[in-house]
């Protein structure tokens, strides 16, 4: 199962970042984050509460970028 989030980062870098962060959550099959269009897209390992992995998501990205907010 794959979302699309709308999110806020303020550089490309920090995007980078926080996509390479994120990736290493348990339960995040894949994920990808456009700083153009400031989305983030997150494939889901089966089996898992998405809502779960994404507070996860967001407590790694806020460690690297602690302005980052998934909107």
């Amino acid at each position: 199962m794959s979302k699309t989030f709308k999110i806020e980062v303020d550089c490309a870098n920090c995007a980078n970042l926080v996509e390479d962060a994120a990736k290493k959550v348990f339960g995040v099959k894949d994920l990808t984050i456009s700083f153009m269009t400031q989305k983030m897209k997150v494939s889901f390992e089966g089996g898992v509460n998405p809502e779960t992995v994404m507070a996860e998501v967001l407590k790694a990205a806020k460690k690297v970028e602690p302005d980052f907010e998934i909107l």
